[in-house]
């Protein structure tokens, strides 16, 4: 393998952050580039400061450097003052630890978070000078892979990618390394063949095999070309989180990136059943890290990065099992090994699980930030989307942080969603005033930061059958926002671009037509379609116009139970009947109670365990309302009565 290093180093000095390729972190494998490893290129298809704290690549990163028979590099899509002077000196796409071209690589891997950085990953391709669509790639041309969220509906993509992982990456990658050591030693056969191969490894969807059909303009079926491809494609689980204690090194930095900190997974899953929520319903069902792993990988990463911060990551992180004496167990190590006082974050609060004991462990070393997720403004609209908190729940979680010392809470609200009205969008406004009167009895400078996202429907939740709300209605909402806002003291509103959220919601339930659309953005400049300053909505309309295609039939309309969807030869192992009665059951404004302390709904996560429905303990997790559910009706607190562990039979 070769190294573009001596063309690249000249050219750092006139780019912004040239830090960003020159790689050296700590924890940074930089195995040897030998003969005969099969060789992998990590890449996120964003900035480095963006894309080198993602937890998936790093695990990945490390799974595939501890093989004999494998080796894997780093890359991340390079801004656009360096792109420009790299195309201008014939410089390829590099990976960060040895600077080799990507195209000298077997396998280039993607992780895919987000839909507006689809432009991005087309762009990294032809950038590393291989043929951006897989109709055109040769035997010799390197494997593109995707992973993440948004590959469960990777329709979209599918003229530019080989191969999707669907699911739990950390069995996939060591299955398709197999295969492919197994190619290179059969040098006959064809990129087909392979193909053919890597389609019988279990959640590897390869869309080349299979035929899209569309009849007057919609969707008939997606099916296999070939007989001995699967016609669905089951997601890959994890069924025992404890067994990837990976991160085990996490990468430390060398400049500033987003989330510099350590970072443990503490659990997988959710099945709180929020309906807007992909990845709570993707990830089923909940997979718990014991507690005693979690303090083990907080101590060793500590030690070993010089960090003084660490995040404790999760879908809900409050709903693990014991957070309290977890929490203090990590200062308490920290102290005992002379670390000094250790900052906990715990992203992703839910404020019914949250109380004075959680906030006054979190207040005895450097605050973070605390950030609550209402969602929505009203107990209507919560029992819409099954977030079932109530105002009581939210305010007590305020008061307990306020009283702890916070003097700044971040909410975060959605807009958009399923039968809101104009009054269920300003009780955002008042919930905000009412959390600052709270902060106000303990401090003065107390303050609120409201951020309002556009919801976007996705795939494999029971919201996939809502018409999105146009920019324009979305617009209005952020507009009548802003004016009950403007006088409220210690409020302050942000918001998400609403042109944005359309292009999100075009790609995130679209079909392959969409691809043509992708290349039009990519080929007329629209890369880094995330940042603000890059994204141009003007760019996606023209190019949806010069493909002949409707926003309003991808975006805004309604669709039908029996409608055929461009992810439904693809399972997140969920049924699609129990997402159908929810979908119902949201409209009718009736909610579910989390399925890990009531009985078994039914979704399908559980099934192919060995067990229907897991229980994950005898008591709910910590905070306002353990042991209670909630009157639907009345919203008042009600017994629940909590199952013992023990498995069920499907019959």
């Amino acid at each position: 393998m070769t190294s573009v290093w001596s063309q690249l180093e000249p050219l750092l000095t006139n780019v912004q952050k040239p830090a960003r390729y020159i790689g050296c972190e700590g924890g940074a494998k930089a195995k040897s580039p030998e003969q005969g490893l099969i060789s992998w290129c990590f890449t996120y298809p964003d900035t480095y400061e963006v894309g080198l704290p993602n937890q998936g690549l790093q695990i990945l990163y490390e799974i595939i450097n501890e093989r004999a028979d494998a080796r894997a590099d780093r890359s991340y899509a390079p801004w656009v003052d360096l792109e420009e002077r790299m195309r201008e000196n014939d410089i390829p796409l590099f990976s960060v630890e040895h600077h080799t071209p990507v195209h000298e690589f077997d396998v280039l891997a993607f992780n895919l978070s987000a839909e507006l950085t689809y432009t991005n990953m087309v762009n990294c391709i032809d950038l590393a000078g291989i043929p951006i669509r897989t109709a055109d790639r040769s035997v010799d041309d390197t494997l593109v892979i995707v992973g993440g969220h948004c590959t469960y509906n990777p329709e979209p993509i599918a003229d530019f990618v080989d191969v999707v992982a669907l699911g739990d990456g950390e069995e996939i990658v060591g299955a398709i390394t197999d295969v492919l050591v197994a190619w290179e030693a059969d040098p006959g056969e064809t990129r087909q063949e392979l193909l053919r191969r890597l389609a019988q490894v279990e959640a590897v969807y390869v869309p080349s095999l299979y035929e899209a059909r569309f009849e007057d303009g919609h969707l008939q079926q997606i099916a296999p070309r070939f007989g001995d491809v699967p016609a669905v494609v089951e997601k890959a689980t994890i069924a025992d989180l404890a067994e990837w204690p990976y991160p085990k090194e996490q990468l430390v930095p060398l400049t500033e990136v987003v989330h510099d900190r350590l970072n443990v997974e503490v659990f997988r899953g959710c099945t709180r059943g929020c309906r807007f929520c992909q990845a709570g319903m993707i990830t089923r069902p909940v997979r718990e890290r014991p507690a005693d792993q979690v303090r083990t990988m907080v101590a060793d990463g500590l030690e070993r990065t010089g960090y003084d911060e660490v995040s404790l990551t999760s879908l809900s992180t409050a709903d693990f099992s014991d957070i309290q004496p977890t929490v203090t167990g990590i200062m308490d190590d920290g102290e005992d090994a002379g670390c000094g006082p250790v900052s906990v974050s715990l992203p992703s609060l839910r404020v019914d699980a949250f109380g004075v004991g959680i906030a006054a462990q979190l207040q005895k070393a450097k605050r973070t930030g605390l950030t609550f997720a209402p969602e929505a403004g009203t107990w209507r609209m919560r029992q819409i989307i099954n977030k079932l908190i109530r105002e009581e729940d939210l305010y007590e979680a305020v008061d307990a942080a306020y009283s702890q010392g916070w003097s700044r809470v971040k909410l975060y609200f959605l807009i958009g969603l399923p039968s809101e009205t104009d009054e269920d969008t300003l009780g955002i406004a008042e919930l905000a005033k009412n959390c600052v009167a709270l902060g106000k009895k303990h401090n003065k400078r107390a303050s609120v930061t409201v951020s309002v996202g556009g919801f976007v429907p996705k795939p494999f939740t029971p919201f996939q059958w809502f018409g999105q709300n146009t920019s324009q209605e979305l617009q209005r909402k952020i507009d009548l926002l802003k004016d009950a806002t403007r006088k409220m003291r210690g409020v302050n509103l942000k918001w998400h671009d609403p042109k944005a959220s359309l292009v999100e919601g075009i790609c995130s339930r679209g079909d392959r037509r969409l691809g043509d659309v992708i290349e039009h953005v990519w080929r007329n400049g629209g890369t880094f379609q995330e940042w603000s300053e890059r994204f141009e909505l003007d760019r996606w309309i023209e190019a949806m116009d010069a493909c002949g295609l409707d926003v309003d039939y991808f975006a805004h309309r309604h669709r039908k139970e029996d409608e055929p969807q461009s992810w439904d030869h693809l399972s997140a192992g969920l049924h699609k009947d129990f997402l159908w009665q929810d979908w119902q059951d949201a409209l009718a404004e009736v909610g579910l109670e989390d399925c890990r302390w009531t009985p078994c709904y039914d979704c399908g996560a559980c099934t192919g365990y060995g067990i229907e429905h897991v229980v994950a303990s005898a008591k709910p997790p910590a905070g306002g309302s353990q042991g209670t559910g909630q009157d639907l009706a009345s919203g008042a607190a009600v017994p629940v009565t909590l199952l013992p562990k023990k498995n069920r039979v499907r019959v």
